[in-house]
């Protein structure tokens, strides 16, 4: 990273650290109600500049919790909650932009494979997906505003999905924010405050174990041989054969024109597969476990249109169904399932 990319951020970090030392230090003169009278006396220029600093923090990377719990002891709850979300959807928007028309080797270089996952994610849900990971924390606030760039999703769909599911989160620290206020000017509620702050916080970090569960809870989809060798000859399925090189062109063989993606490589090519996945995917190895693994492990990366072959290639072979590159008769028993 240059020296010029570097300052700015260096630049607001240093301000927000004296910022905070100072409060530090004079903590004792703090008075809520005087810091309440100067800052409506700004006038319009108070939340104005408040949504300026958040934004513009978002494009340097700056946390917004910091803009968030700030926020919400400056202007309470509900205006603090209103203008950090302005401040969020507005850093959100501009490093989208700057990303989609002038930084994308940046981005590319930054995000590495987080970005080919996002990607996919986009392309399999649209803005279903920036919902997803507004809500569920599971990638960096500020790097994906930058990822989404890159993607093909529409800019009004990326800031209305982003405006609505941050919400919840921006609530919660503008909450925070309050209590913080009002422990200082010795309101008893401030405890109460506190604690439904941190509540709604400990519900928006359980959602990522609960999508999570929901989605490996769901059932598998199966297709039989006799179906899949019937859709085959209609073109309308893609098949994803999951085992390695060696077990692809060994004894069994495998099915004529299946794509041979070995299980622990999928996480790096799902931009591969979602080029297959204009028609729905059959997912297949020698039994079906490693197949029924990649299922799932596609299945949290955003695809939806996925079956598994009951039986594997196993059962193809048994069935007597056609095979390409059908290798030397079996060896001894030890090979993966």
């Amino acid at each position: 990273m240059t020296l010029r990319a570097v300052l700015p951020r260096l630049a607001l970090g240093l301000a927000i650290t004296a910022v905070a030392l100072w409060l530090v230090i004079h903590r004792d003169r703090l008075d809520p109600t005087s810091m309440e009278v100067t800052i409506r006396s700004l006038g319009l220029w108070a939340p104005m500049g408040h949504v300026a600093l958040f934004g513009l923090g978002s494009v340097l990377f700056v946390p917004g919790a910091l803009f968030g719990v700030a926020g919400g002891a400056l202007f309470g709850p509900l205006w603090g909650t209103a203008f950090n979300l302005a401040g969020a959807t507005l850093g959100a928007t501009l490093a989208f932009l700057g990303a989609r028309y002038i930084g994308a080797d940046w981005v590319r270089a930054r995000a590495g494979r987080r970005l080919e996952r996002l990607v996919v994610g986009v392309e399999s849900e649209g803005w279903r997906f920036v919902a997803f990971v507004r809500l569920v924390p599971l990638f960096p606030f500020n790097l994906v505003n930058y990822a989404l760039g890159l993607t093909r999703i529409p800019l009004a769909h990326y800031v209305l999905a982003s405006l609505v599911c941050m919400a919840p989160g921006t609530l919660a620290y503008a909450w925070l924010g309050h209590a913080g206020r009002e422990a200082l000017a010795g309101n008893a509620a401030a405890i109460r405050y506190g604690l439904m702050a941190l509540g709604l916080l400990a519900a928006i970090g359980f959602l990522p174990r609960l999508v999570r569960r929901l989605r490996t809870s769901a059932p598998l989809q199966w297709v039989e041989v006799d179906e899949l060798a019937r859709r085959l000859e209609d073109g309308g399925v893609a098949v994803i054969d999951v085992r390695g090189a060696d077990e692809f062109t060994g004894p069994l063989g495998h099915i004529a024109d299946a794509k041979n993606l070995p299980v622990g490589d999928l996480p790096d090519r799902l931009i591969e597969i979602r080029a297959l996945s204009a028609r729905p995917v059959v997912l297949v190895c020698r039994t079906d476990k490693r197949s029924a693994s990649a299922s799932a492990l596609l299945r949290d990366a955003g695809f939806r249109d996925l079956r598994v072959l009951r039986g594997g290639m196993e059962q193809w072979n048994r069935s007597g169904l056609p095979v390409a590159d059908c290798g030397p008769p079996a060896g001894p028993p030890g090979m993966a399932p």
